[in-house]
């Protein structure tokens, strides 16, 4: 199947906590770091989540967020640290590339904030991603 999710990150599951309506899913990324996603008690069941399960963690690039550096004090569970790889600029918008350990990431952000945060090849960023932003594929 083919998506127009940009972000698929490959992991295994560590944990599930399940609530009435919602559950928690820790998910250790291949490149070691762990990635909170918000989702459905149904969704649990119906992909048969478990620690251990493999899953490819997708983000919608408009979900991304960039930030200089780690932001504490923040409701933001993922918090991933990279480097700009490339940044292409349009009239309003930009898409920034990101690598991150084990893969790569794509932010979809206004043209002021790549100039306000000096954003270019090589900078220093983190990948701010809230936890009802993740969706996880198995398969």
């Amino acid at each position: 199947m083919s998506m127009s999710i940009r972000n698929q990150l490959p992991g295994t599951v560590t944990s599930v906590t399940p609530g009435e309506a919602m559950a928690t899913v820790k998910v250790r990324l291949t490149g070691g770091q762990d990635l909170t996603a918000a989702i459905t008690a149904e969704a649990v069941t119906d992909l048969g989540l478990a620690a251990g399960s493999g899953v490819r963690a997708l983000v919608k690039s408009t979900e991304v967020a960039l930030a200089t550096g780690p932001v504490p004090g923040l409701s933001i569970r993922n918090q991933l640290p990279g480097t700009v790889r490339e940044v292409a600029e349009g009239a309003a918008m930009a898409s920034v590339k990101v690598a991150v350990a084990g893969g790569e990431l794509t932010a979809a952000v206004t043209r002021d904030a790549v100039e306000d945060l000096g954003l270019r090849s090589g900078s220093p960023v983190v990948a701010l991603i809230k936890a009802t932003e993740v969706s996880l594929a198995t398969g």
